[in-house]
């Protein structure tokens, strides 16, 4: 073990390119690895709907992929479409799902069996085993054992490759299954063809939403039948169109037989699908989709390079960033002029330009996109250009988008993405269409689409300077203070278009979360109407005036203004102080706004780390918090606690929500070494690094080096820093340090420092100290 693991070593810093032996591992005689072989899809499918491991489906997809593919072991429109410990595949489908809570969208399947005709959902599923399982980013294989049938794919973008390997078999079949919610297929035997489109959605698309599709095979049809609604069988019947449709075609096989099936979608039109199969497929063999879609992975795992010498901690990054570059998805197709345009999930119409989908911003905008600034400025350009054409086309900004506006969380989240990007270069030519976009979400309520767009409680917010937590709107305090952080972000993106009275509104706006702040408590409390806090007040209370956490959890929401908060809080020593409370405390809590214990409650309870929720959103940054009130060293022992034992790339790897890419992005970052607590300024807060090497590729064609190289699992606390051979004090790292390219050094030892980072001028941004 210990050559085998001195070897991988070797290799990771001769080369990373995309060069891989035929067995997948590692040789003796190759000096070279593929990253993206270091990735497990199935992290986080361990889950189910009362404790998530991460909640994922292994996405066999291209990054960013307008298509992913993946098995199903549950019935067609459970949100938990592939359970880890289920045994029985009912297909492989095309999905849009980003969440489970948020279900699937446009989906369809392909099946193979042998023997007697079983086409129906329960009946047609085969026992299978992860031992006879391949689960790649890139490529999925699994033997379907009841059938004796080995079926394999590889994705494109917008297209899929399968490949059936059949045994000696008088009947054999393929089927796809069109899914509920309408549908429509055709078999065309001459042209070895199946055509057709599926409807089925779980809201945010307008009436005429199809998602065409088109599918090749490479053997002639033998037998081709079809079902309608109910699973009526039509046999020898070529078309049908109802609720739920699907088609069957079959024919007689060898032993090691292989069917090819090339397939497409469009949510444009059926010749869009079919331009969209010719352009991504064409002539192609299976392993040449396959390579290049191994390609296009070690492409972008390749601008992040890691040196160590834990294999599992590798893999555990090279995991989580694949979950960080699967979302948001790309919502657009090339026309026949190769034009950029896309079907509007708002108003239906196809137009041109760029169009993302599938994310909630609630989640995102914390770390997703502020990597995305930092390693992708110009697809985070296109992202923007996208959010510019949601507006144009529904009025409003997304902030839960699947593919169009959904009712869930809550926030003004879009604000801090876009001015985020804003400032840090990534967003140009629709600034000021996007501005006029968040100050509209901070100025008017009425209109908007759905609950979740827009500020709901805005009138109150901007009368009182609060949502209040007696007028019938849930989560209210927790409202308050997303929205702070909002107009602070606002400030910031008017401050650098010079539109100086909009930046001092909004910034004395953002320092509306002091009224929601309780001194009596030190925590952030609900308030009604006329001034008087809410009462009882039980700060593990979940829900109520916060969204999924406590007062414990959403305290710390301040992350423009953690100075501010510390000053309300009595200084250094009462914030520490209650920082420490989290984590010492036991997991108790109360549940009785849900009148259950939510998957959330459940995940905070059972890792032994107190009252600390990593496994949701709203308490992520918390950690980095010590870097502000000058006790550096307390997030870096934390840190650590939480990236080596709350992650792994396992199916139960994640400790909550996977969360389109958020909580894998808080990895990402954090094993780096630094974390953006605060979109929309150019500061990213230290922590302490897991790796002794990783190598950062910038778009901008720098290079920027974080060595550490006394890093170990003893070694953790830093001892002192170096940027570019000259000591560094501050415990935060600019942006344009890194965009700069260089060298960031850590000293780590066993026993911490409590000089370094510690001084008043060496913490992070915070808007009471820039006004002091």
């Amino acid at each position: 073990m210990k050559f085998k693991i001195a070897l991988c070593i070797l290799i990771l810093s001769l080369s990373f390119s995309c060069k891989k032996t035929d067995n997948n591992t590692i040789s003796k005689n190759t000096e070279e690895v593929s990253l993206v072989d270091y990735v497990n899809p199935l992290m986080g499918t361990d889950s189910k709907y009362s404790l998530s491991n991460g909640n994922t489906y292994p996405a066999i997809a291209t990054p960013w992929g307008m298509n992913f593919w993946t098995p199903m072991t549950s019935k067609m429109g459970d949100g938990w479409t592939y359970k880890y410990n289920e045994n029985k595949i009912r297909g492989i489908k095309q999905t849009h799902q980003p969440s489970p809570w948020i279900n699937d969208y446009a989906a369809f399947s392909f099946m193979a069996i042998t023997g007697d005709l079983k086409y129906k959902e329960e009946e047609r599923q085969s026992w299978f085993s992860h031992k006879a399982e391949t689960v790649k980013p890139y490529y999925y294989k699994v033997y379907l054992a009841d059938y004796d049938v080995i079926a394999e794919v590889a994705p494109t973008e917008r297209a899929a490759h399968f490949k059936f390997t059949f045994p000696e078999a008088d009947s054999s079949y393929i089927m796809l299954d069109a899914f509920f919610k309408g549908s429509m297929v055709k078999i065309i035997p001459e042209e070895r063809k199946i055509i057709g489109y599926c409807r089925n959605n779980s809201g945010g698309v307008p009436d005429n939403f199809h998602n065409y599709f088109v599918a090749e095979f490479d053997k002639d049809f033998e037998i081709q039948h079809t079902w309608k609604d109910d699973w009526e069988l039509q046999e020898n019947r070529l078309n049908s169109e109802g609720k739920h449709v699907g088609a069957i075609i079959g024919f007689k096989t060898k032993k090691g037989e292989v069917v090819n099936v090339k397939v497409a979608s469009s949510f444009i039109s059926p010749e869009q699908a079919q331009l969209n199969l010719n352009r991504e497929i064409g002539k192609d063999t299976f392993e040449q989709t396959k390579e290049k879609a191994q390609l296009a992975w070690e492409k972008e795992l390749n601008k992040i390079r890691i040196e160590d010498d834990n294999i599992a901690n590798i893999e555990t990054f090279y995991s989580c960033l694949y979950r960080v570059l699967l979302f948001p998805r790309k919502f657009y197709e090339f026309n026949e002029n190769n034009e950029v345009v896309h079907y509007s999930p708002y108003n239906g119409e196809v137009l041109p330009g760029y169009m993302f989908t599938d994310n909630g911003f609630w989640d995102t905008f914390r770390a997703v996109y502020p990597f995305f600034n930092m390693m992708y400025p110009e697809l985070n350009g296109n992202i923007m250009e996208g959010l510019a054409n949601t507006y144009r086309e529904s009025g409003w900004l997304p902030e839960w988008a699947s593919p169009g506006h959904r009712n869930c969380m809550i926030g003004s989240n879009s604000a801090p993405i876009i001015v985020d990007a804003f400032l840090k270069g990534a967003l140009d030519v629709d600034s000021e269409i996007l501005f006029e976009a968040i100050i509209k979400n901070a100025t008017i309520e009425e209109g908007r689409p759905k609950g979740s767009v827009g500020r709901e409680g805005l009138n109150y917010y901007n009368k009182l300077g609060f949502v209040p937590y007696n007028v019938g709107i849930n989560e209210n305090a927790a409202r308050t203070l997303e929205y702070a952080f909002a107009d602070f972000t606002i400030a910031k993106m008017a401050e650098k278009m010079g539109k100086k009275d909009i930046a001092e509104k909004y910034f004395k706006q953002s320092l509306n979360y002091k009224n929601v702040f309780d001194p009596s408590t030190n925590l952030m409390r609900g308030k009604n109407e006329d001034g008087a806090f809410q009462t009882p007040f039980n700060p593990l209370k979940w829900g109520d005036a916060f969204t999924e956490g406590n007062s414990l959890h959403y305290t710390w929401s301040v992350f423009h203004d953690v100075q501010g908060l510390i000053d309300l809080m009595g200084g250094n020593n009462a914030f520490t102080g209650q920082l420490d409370n989290v984590f010492n405390m036991p997991p108790d809590f109360d549940d009785s706004y849900y009148g259950g214990t939510i998957h959330e409650i459940r995940e905070m309870q059972i890792v032994n780390m107190g009252n600390y929720a990593h496994g949701n959103q709203p308490i992520q940054h918390m950690i980095y918090l010590y870097n502000y009130a000058n006790t550096p060293y307390k997030t870096q022992e934390k840190i650590r606690d939480v990236l080596t034992n709350l992650y792994a790339a396992t199916p139960d790897g994640y400790c909550g929500d996977e969360d389109n890419g958020q909580t894998s992005a808080w990895y990402v970052f954090s094993s780096l070494g630094f974390y953006p607590v605060t979109p929309g300024v150019d500061q990213y807060v230290i922590g302490s690094p897991l790796f002794k090497k990783a190598i950062l590729t910038l778009e901008n064609g720098n290079t920027f080096i974080i060595n550490a190289e006394n890093n170990s699992s003893k070694n953790y606390y830093i001892q002192s820093t170096s940027l570019n051979g000259k000591n560094y004090s501050n415990n935060f790292l600019t942006f344009d340090a890194i965009q700069n390219g260089g060298e960031f050094k850590f000293e780590l030892a066993n026993e911490p420092n409590k000089e370094w980072g510690s001084q008043p001028e060496n913490v992070p941004y915070s808007l009471s100290l820039k006004n002091k």
